[in-house]
C-alpha cells in the first residue's frame, strides 16, 4: 500500500513578525514523514508573490523517520532566508510517497496561535 503521495504543494506561507516576549519564538515550521522503506530525497520550491522561484533545496530522509524543517530559519546549503511578512508558497517534491503537513506559531499576542495550512498533495 502506497503510504503518503510525491508532490505536496502548501500556500500559505507568511513568517508573522517576532512578538514582544523573546522567551517565544514565533515560525513556521514543514513537517515530513517518510513511512516507506526507502530514503526520500525532497526537494522544496519556495514561490514568492512577487519575485523568481527559488529550488534546489534538498532534504534528505530516510525510512520509517520524520524531519522537521523550520522555515524562519537559513534553507539548504544555500542558506535561503525567509522574510518576515513576506508572502510564499512550498512545493514539496520527493522521491518516494511521503506525508507532509505546515504548521505556524504566531506570538504576537499573548494567547499564542498555533494552526496548521491544508496542503494539495498528488
Amino acid at each position: 500500500m502506497k503510504k503518503g503521495k510525491k508532490n505536496w504543494i502548501f500556500c500559505d506561507g507568511y513568517l508573522p513578525p517576532k512578538g514582544d516576549n523573546p522567551e517565544f519564538e514565533g515560525h513556521e515550521a514543514l513537517m515530513l514523514t517518510n513511512l516507506n522503506g526507502k530514503k526520500a530525497e525532497i526537494e522544496l520550491t519556495i514561490i514568492f508573490e512577487d519575485k523568481e522561484p527559488v529550488g534546489g533545496i534538498f532534504v534528505t530522509l530516510d525510512g520509517m523517520r520524520t524531519t522537521c524543517v523550520r522555515m524562519d530559519k537559513p534553507l539548504g546549503e544555500r542558506g535561503l532566508q525567509l522574510l518576515e511578512s513576506e508572502q510564499y508558497t512550498v512545493w514539496v517534491k520527493s522521491s518516494v510517497p511521503i506525508c507532509a503537513c505546515f504548521g505556524r506559531l504566531d506570538v504576537r499576542q499573548t494567547n499564542m496561535a498555533y494552526y496548521s495550512v491544508e496542503g494539495y498533495a498528488f
